[in-house]
């Protein structure tokens, strides 16, 4: 079998209705997992592009919505991917917009990382990918929650590597550069940000769902097998400038 199949893996994917999430649940089942697509609203786009898999209503607004999926779920994979963003200047952001933030992006994500373990570390083996962000290492503006939870998905991926890799699972994360997603619909309808944005990347154009969905299928892999805590940046080259 190729180090990059994932044949006979089940694979949950959250926030898999579009997106980036989307890109991954089908980059997913292209390299032969099962894929459950997670998500708040339907997936019957992301089904049709897959061909395959199902569906799975998880509403990580409540953070410990997948508190019972693994209990009756068999999953070997698990993204965690679903996020929210929430713009304003910092001295005029509501406590609102930062609580359904940090609720979503960070409390939920651990929490589903904690049940998913939970099945998973008495199998001896496991994959958890976290879809961090360029901001898991800088401030941007505007976002302030958004860049807090951020910047905790990179430390919970290595306090959980710390924790489980030696027990057979494997943490770590993903941080997407600037992707053509719903997320970045303001800033690419800028046209001094975007003009912005584009200079500083040495690849010279916006990143792909797909570019991501590909490295979330390598982290998945045999292949990434030795791979723990890492935060895999995928911008294009963004940090190296």
């Amino acid at each position: 079998m190729s180090p990059f199949s994932l044949d006979g893996q089940v694979a949950l994917v959250t926030g898999a209705n579009t997106g980036i999430g989307q890109a991954i649940a089908v980059a997913m089942a292209q390299a032969g997992a099962q894929v459950i697509a997670a998500a708040r609203r339907d997936c019957d786009e992301t089904l049709a592009l897959m061909g395959s898999g199902r569906a799975m209503h998880l509403d990580l607004s409540d953070p410990m919505a997948a508190r019972d999926v693994f209990a009756v779920e068999h999953v070997d994979i698990l993204v965690n991917n679903a996020g929210i963003i929430r713009r304003s200047a910092s001295v005029d952001f509501t406590e609102a917009d930062w609580d359904e933030v940090m609720d979503v992006n960070l409390k939920a994500l651990f929490f589903t990382c904690q049940a998913f373990a939970r099945a998973a570390l008495p199998r001896g083996r496991g994959k958890i990918v976290n879809i961090a962000s360029l901001l898991s290492f800088q401030g941007g503006i505007r976002v302030p929650s958004y860049t807090a939870a951020k910047h905790g998905v990179a430390g919970i991926t290595r306090i959980l590597a710390n924790e489980w890799a030696a027990q057979g699972l494997n943490v770590n994360a993903i941080a997407p550069g600037y992707i053509e997603t719903n997320n970045t619909t303001a800033l690419r309808a800028d046209p001094e940000r975007s003009r912005a944005i584009l200079e500083r990347i040495p690849a010279g154009r916006w990143g792909r769902a797909d570019d991501i969905g590909q490295a979330a299928v390598f982290l998945s892999a045999p292949a990434a097998n030795y791979i723990n805590g890492a935060t895999l940046n995928v911008d294009g080259g963004w940090l190296a400038r």
